[in-house]
């Protein structure tokens, strides 16, 4: 059931990415707690990467979306319980 989640979805088309870096750690893990304002993944677009973050405090409850796979503008990334 998740109607009581809230969706975090793409701002814009480009390649998704959970981690700043291929040998980083992701920006946020199944399950974790995150703020308002906290950067979730990075789409990169037109060479630019772009940190999205999310607009509200809660659990990440879903991650609807592979590591770099391309996304399009509207798409959900993640699905916040809030908090």
């Amino acid at each position: 059931d998740t109607d009581h989640l809230i969706p975090i979805k793409s701002p814009m088309v480009g390649t998704f990415y959970r981690a700043p870096a291929p040998d980083a750690k992701p920006y946020v893990e199944l399950n974790q707690q995150i703020a308002t304002g906290q950067v979730v993944c990075i789409i990169e677009a037109m060479k630019l990467m772009n940190e999205i973050e999310s607009e509200l405090a809660g659990r990440v409850a879903k991650i609807l979306v592979e590591n770099a796979k391309p996304v399009e503008f509207g798409q959900t990334l993640f699905l916040i319980e809030p908090a």
